[in-house]
Order: C-alpha cells, then sequence, then structure tokens
C-alpha cells in the first residue's frame, strides 16, 4: 500500500536532527523526499557511531526513505539545477536562517516565484516577523529559553537539560504536521504557502500547556508551574527489587489506588478525597505511597495494579528495550540489510493508517548517491549533469 503521502515530492535542504526527522516522517508517510546536500554533506552523517566515514548512526536514524542529491548552491549549475527541482516539488523544507536563505537564492520569494504552489517550510529558533529571526539557535539553548532547564532545576538543584534533543525532535514533529496541514489547504485553495515553526515560541507553547496554571487568568506572574510536576517526590517509586511509574487522576481511581496498597481509610481523609485536596496536599500522597511501594516487587505490584486497571509501568533501561516482550510482540525494531553497512536496526514507523499505511522503502543514502539519476529524472543530460556534478569540485580546488 501507498502512503497517505504517495505522489508528493519534498525537496529537503535540512541538516543536522530537527528538519531531517520532518522530512523522513514525510518521506515515512509516502513521499518522495530527494535531500539536497552541500558537497561536504550534512554535519549528522559523522555524528555517532559509524563503520564508514558519513553513515554515522545518528544520520542514518534520521534520513531514511531519501534520496541525496549534492549541489553546491554557491555556484550557479547547481543553483539552477535546483530551481528545475523546485518547479516539481510540492515542498521544500531548509535549516537556514531567512538571511542565509536569501543569500543563497532559496527564498520564499525566490522559490515560490518558480513554483507558486509550493508548501516552504523551516523551523528557525524564532519568529520570522520577530528582532530574533536572524540569530542562531540549537536544541541546547531553546532548552534553556524555554523554561525547559530551569523547571527541571526547579526540582532540586540546578539548571540542567534534558538528556535528548527535546527541542529538535518536538519541533520536528510540529513542522512535519504544519507542512501535512499546509498541503491540506493547497488541496482546497490551489495556493502554495510559507510555514514557519520556530523553536522557542514552539517549546513554550508546549511547556506552558500546563505550566501556564494561575496565569491564564492573568492573576499571578510569579507562580507559573503545576504544582504536582514540581513535587519532590513525584518520581518512580522505589519497590523491594527495582522501581514502578504509577498514576491516578480520578476519585475513582485513586480510591483504587488506596484499596491496592492495603490504605482503604486514605479514601476518607480530607487532604485526598477529591482532586482539589489531593492537588494541595500532594507532597504529602507521594510521600505515603513512596513508603508503601517499597513493600513487594515490581512485579508483584503491577499485577495487583493490572487487575485493579490502573495505569503503571516498570522502569525499563534504555539498554533493556531490545528485549522487551511488548515491543518483541509489535515488532517496534525494524531489522534490514543496507547495501553498505550491512545489517541496520531501526524503529517501526509509529502512526498507524487503516488504509494507506507508510512504510520503509529506502536505507539511508550515501552523499550524493542519487545525484546523477534524480537530474536525469528532469530532463539534464550527461553533459549538463557533469557541470552541476563538478561544480564544486572546481569551488573546492
Amino acid at each position: 500500500m501507498s502512503g497517505p503521502l504517495n505522489g508528493i515530492r519534498v525537496l529537503d535542504l535540512t541538516i543536522n536532527v530537527l528538519g531531517p526527522l520532518a522530512t523522513q516522517i514525510l518521506g515515512d508517510m509516502g513521499a518522495d523526499v530527494i535531500k539536497i546536500e552541500a558537497p561536504d554533506g550534512d554535519p549528522m552523517r559523522h555524528s555517532g557511531f559509524s563503520k564508514n566515514p558519513g553513515m554515522a548512526s545518528l544520520f542514518m536514524n534520521t534520513n531514511r526513505n531519501k534520496r541525496s542529491v549534492v549541489l553546491d548552491l554557491k555556484r550557479p549549475a547547481p543553483r539552477e539545477a535546483l530551481m528545475r527541482l523546485v518547479e516539481t516539488a510540492d515542498v521544500l523544507v531548509h535549516s537556514v536562517r531567512p538571511q542565509t536563505a536569501e543569500r543563497l537564492g532559496v527564498s520564499y520569494a525566490a522559490v515560490s516565484a518558480r513554483n507558486p504552489r509550493i508548501v516552504y517550510a523551516y523551523g528557525p529558533g524564532y519568529r520570522s516577523d520577530g528582532p530574533n529571526r536572524d540569530r542562531p539557535a540549537f536544541d541546547d539553548v531553546i532548552q534553556g529559553e524555554s523554561g525547559i532547564a530551569a523547571m527541571i532545576g526547579r526540582n532540586g538543584g540546578e539548571p540542567r537539560y534534558m538528556p535528548m534533543v527535546m527541542a529538535d525532535k518536538f519541533c520536528g514533529h510540529v513542522l512535519a504536521s504544519a507542512i501535512g496541514m499546509a498541503l491540506f489547504s493547497r488541496e482546497r485553495t490551489s495556493k502554495g504557502q510559507e510555514v514557519v515553526v520556530p523553536m522557542l515560541e514552539t517549546m513554550l507553547s508546549f511547556n506552558l500547556v500546563e505550566h501556564l496554571w494561575t496565569n491564564f487568568f492573568a492573576t499571578d506572574r510569579e507562580n507559573l508551574g503545576y504544582s504536582r510536576i514540581f513535587s519532590p517526590h513525584r518520581r518512580p517509586y522505589a519497590t523491594r527489587d527495582g522501581y514502578i511509574c504509577m498514576l491516578a487522576i480520578s476519585d475513582d481511581q485513586w480510591r483504587r489506588v488506596f484499596t491496592v496498597i492495603g490504605r482503604p481509610e486514605l479514601a476518607r481523609d480530607e487532604r485526598f478525597a477529591e482532586l482539589k485536596a489531593r492537588t494541595r496536599n500532594i507532597n504529602e500522597l507521594y510521600a505515603i505511597l513512596a513508603e508503601e511501594m517499597k513493600r513487594k516487587t515490581t512485579a508483584e505490584w503491577q499485577k495487583l495494579l493490572d487487575a485493579a486497571d490502573l495505569p503503571n509501568g516498570a522502569v525499563n533501561e534504555l539498554s533493556a528495550m531490545a528485549e522487551d516482550p511488548y515491543l518483541d510482540a509489535t515488532g517496534f525494531f525494524q531489522h534490514y540489510e543496507h547495501p553498505s553497512e550491512g545489517a541496520m536496526v531501526t524503529t517501526v514507523i509509529p502512526v498507524q493508517f487503516g488504509e494507506t499505511p507508510g512504510s520503509i522503502r529506502l536505507t539511508p543514502p550515501g552523499l550524493g548517491e542519487h545525484t546523477q539519476s534524480v537530474l536525469q529524472e528532469i530532463g539534464y543530460g550527461q553533459a549538463d549533469i557533469r557541470e552541476v556534478m563538478n561544480a564544486h569540485t572546481a569551488a573546492a580546488s
């Protein structure tokens, strides 16, 4: 079956994580993604373990279902080749700041002049209409500016980053979603448009869903933050042999929790009887649970909590995921053979479509692997292809 984006062509001028992840999602959903790389390639080709140069693990895990074309956009012939591709494309995504896009000749004005129906998208650090439009930004910077680092520090200790490129990955998913919406709009209006997903505003909006708290009513600017989240006792509970995660929300769920842990009288305690009271006394409630959960093993608690239909899960190490029985049953880890890198493992496409499921069709490409074939598709002869391919060689020499 073809994915929901079958027939859509995406020009991917992105590097690092945010953009490549967004375009990989589009590729997984059936789009023909052509990755346009500079002569030295995406820097992530060298980030992580690799068997061969330019094929590092982080690059390979964000660039499947793509074809790689090398174009030196500082040179006229490759720049014109890109514009010829623009005429055939539905989407163009890039990773550069507005001033750099203008310098390279790939601004929205330049691209839309060649193809008015194109969806032109990027994920800069800041809004394109604000004073920071041309400031550089990476994941760590945005984690700090959006409040994430301080929120982690608020639970004890100094500000810390999340142990993942959280802003890049989340904004990459938002960018892919926004591109899909713009394509839907184009189906209705026949008009392309510019789509901008600024990292700071996107992450801050994400963070403040629960943490805007009292300031939602414009009453208190000093005490932003969902109090339950910042409880020092909000952490996985230690059991006799490990750790378990468990959460209840409704009054009925909490009554079942109190029964399971052998403390049914807590349901009649005015501190814990209803949601508002539990929120006010969340530290005491979590402290009680922490003590009770030490009495049994993780497996024993899971059996009891499952029987009471209460959400729970053991704390798993990343290293144990490959042996997880649930992930094995659902085929989460996909094994395939890469033509140059050998046996590879990747993750399943998580989104399920009943009629048009996505698929993994292409392995991560070598640098410039498809330059010749893609240029042939848009009518370039061998002499023209040599001119384009030799442009970056001449520039480097």
